[in-house]
């Protein structure tokens, strides 16, 4: 494992492995960049389905993790077995849990004055919402997840913590209004944002999609002073 990247360094996509329980995961971690000040803050970006093309480098996921870097946070963005040098096959979400459980293990161990938040697109949504209510994370961002699709949402615990729903109206592989009753279900429900004529790629949309990702992070964001307090 490679020495975590110091707050205030650039963004250089710096690769690394993690140790995971079908064998190395690969990874990628950047530094907080833009304008605003360094956090002890440390996000988990999941990437979407495997079989249909997904990894760590979705043009959804790499903007998620700008927005978020942009916001004060260092971010992980790693791939999910059997996607690029991560070893393994594809479990349907079982064994790609277990993966993100190695990797937030990671990050509590080179970060630990540091707070966690998951955050997750399409197929990653789902995993991080599976492993939210055990990893306890500070904040849950949730991007179009694959509500009514193959995986069983109704069984997944509230993870009780402030959460973030985006969700584009046009999307043309999750149901928006399944995603809709999904969270007005939920108690209490998380933030939703529906953004209008928007596919489910954010196709000419991701500039919005960074904006609706800072601006609804903002209120959940730690003070630089928040990591030197717990030590």
């Amino acid at each position: 494992m490679t020495t975590p990247t110091p707050p205030g360094v650039a963004a250089a996509d710096q690769a690394f492995e993690i140790e995971g329980p079908a064998g190395p995961i690969e990874a990628a971690c950047d530094g907080p960049e833009g304008d605003a000040p360094p956090l002890p803050l440390v996000a988990i970006v999941c990437h979407p389905l495997p079989t249909e093309g997904g990894t760590m480098h979705n043009k959804v996921v790499t903007m998620a993790a700008r927005a978020l870097r942009e916001c004060g946070a260092t971010t992980i963005r790693f791939n999910f077995r059997g996607v690029g040098q991560s070893a393994g096959t594809f479990e349907e979400g079982e064994g790609e849990s277990d993966d993100l459980r190695a990797v937030i293990a990671h990050v509590r161990a080179q970060y630990p004055q540091s707070q966690l938040w998951l955050a997750g697109f399409s197929f990653g949504a789902y995993v991080s919402c599976r492993v939210a209510a055990e990893a306890k994370p500070g904040l849950l961002l949730s991007i179009a997840p694959p509500v009514g699709r193959s995986w069983d949402f109704a069984e997944i615990p509230h993870p009780n913590c402030p959460w973030l729903v985006i969700q584009g109206e046009a999307d043309e592989i999750v149901d928006a209004k399944a995603v809709k009753a999904w969270a007005d279900a939920l108690k209490p429900p998380p933030e939703l944002v529906l953004m209008p004529d928007t596919s489910h790629f954010f196709h000419r949309k991701l500039m919005d999609l960074r904006g609706a990702i800072k601006a609804g992070v903002r209120p959940y964001l730690p003070t630089q002073d928040a990591g030197a307090a717990t030590e």
